[in-house]
């Protein structure tokens, strides 16, 4: 029960929640594996790589407690527990140990590419039973396609 009562019917409150869930499990994973390849960078780009990824961690958490708080501004509960992102993210997870400059910025580029392409799908999907959502995750994915363009540079 929602003590939070939304103006969407229960059928697109229902797809906006999905939509709105699934953003913030992968922007809170996106932030992790950011923060992860941070941590264990290594190479000469090192030190414009490691700084590169902050500025996805800092992106990702601002996005993530936006879309948060528009869910409970909807009546629906956000779920950013470890184990629900663990259990539904669509990005591949980072091995263990270092990784070398070049596979960082890979492992970047995959992961947003992963993200961007979700968000694209809740954008469709958003489309009729919410505008004001899609025009949310609209603006998220531009952020997201801004930093997949910089770290597929870096490879270039």
């Amino acid at each position: 029960m929602s003590v939070v009562k939304s103006t969407l019917s229960e059928e697109d409150r229902k797809i906006v929640g999905e939509a709105l869930q699934g953003a913030l499990v992968d922007l809170v994973d996106l932030s992790l594996v950011a923060k992860q390849v941070h941590w264990t960078v290594v190479g000469p780009r090192f030190r414009s790589i490691h700084l590169q990824l902050d500025d996805v961690v800092v992106s990702a958490r601002q996005h993530a407690d936006t879309v948060a708080e528009r869910a409970s501004a909807l009546g629906i509960a956000p779920d950013g527990r470890a184990e629900t992102v663990a259990k539904t993210s669509g990005i591949d997870t980072v091995g263990e140990g270092w990784n070398k400059d070049t596979q960082a910025v890979q492992i970047l580029v995959s992961a947003l590419g992963a993200v961007i392409g979700r968000m694209r799908e809740r954008i469709q999907s958003t489309d009729k039973p919410d505008p004001v959502t899609q025009d949310l995750i609209i603006g998220l994915t531009a952020d997201l396609e801004k930093h997949h363009w910089m770290f597929q540079a870096e490879n270039g």
